[in-house]
């Protein structure tokens, strides 16, 4: 018999694989985060999840400051140095000061861009705030958009 013969075949590695495992591990680190706070994630408990890093990988900061931001958003997430180790300073629009409600939807959208970096899409951070608040990705999505358009208004 030959050696060849005898050695497993290592799935393809693809794009697709890639994001997909991607998925699966966001989906699990929420739903983990989720269960470990009785599915409650209020404001106090969000601000508490932002130092668990078995959930959140690297710092985040909150402040609630409108400079950093662009028209009709209602947050931005900026690097406090080089290495995401150095943290991040994550600004939200000062009207959502007193938004207890809103605040852990809107503050949970930008941990994936934190835990992955580039490789994190508006569609993982949907999955992971929708996930970890207990939504489907279509009423997370309904009310972030909500939010934004309240600064509009």
């Amino acid at each position: 018999m030959n050696h060849a013969d005898t050695e497993p075949t290592l799935p393809t590695i693809t794009a697709e694989f890639g994001q997909s495992s991607l998925r699966e591990h966001i989906v699990m680190k929420a739903t983990q985060a989720r269960l470990l706070r009785g599915g409650l994630l209020d404001r106090a408990v969000m601000m508490q999840l932002l130092n668990d890093r078995t959930v959140v990988r690297y710092p985040i900061g909150v402040r609630f400051d409108a400079q950093p931001l662009c028209d009709g958003e209602f947050a931005c997430l900026e690097a406090l140095g080089v290495h995401p180790s150095d943290g991040f300073c994550l600004f939200i629009h000062p009207a959502f000061t007193d938004a207890d409600e809103l605040l852990p939807l809107l503050i949970a959208y930008y941990i994936p861009s934190v835990n992955y970096g580039e490789i994190a899409s508006h569609s993982e951070a949907e999955l992971f705030g929708a996930t970890l608040l207990g939504f489907t990705v279509d009423e997370y999505y309904a009310l972030l958009c909500r939010a934004a358009d309240s600064l509009l208004a």
